[in-house]
């Protein structure tokens, strides 16, 4: 059988705007982790603070 993915794929999404910007993949083994990355908000045109989405 095979194993299950140790990586997924989630969503950036910007606490300011709520808009989903980014996308990049996290290691799920061991729990789901909750970071917060400071990332460029192209709608706000400044680094604004970006949370996890799960899709």
């Amino acid at each position: 059988m095979a194993k299950a993915p140790k990586r997924e794929w989630v969503w950036l999404q910007c606490k300011d705007c709520d808009e989903l910007n980014y996308r990049t993949t996290v290691n799920v083994q061991g729990g789901f982790p909750k970071m917060e990355l400071s990332k460029y908000c192209p709608r706000d045109r400044k680094r604004t603070t970006h949370k996890l989405k799960r899709k």
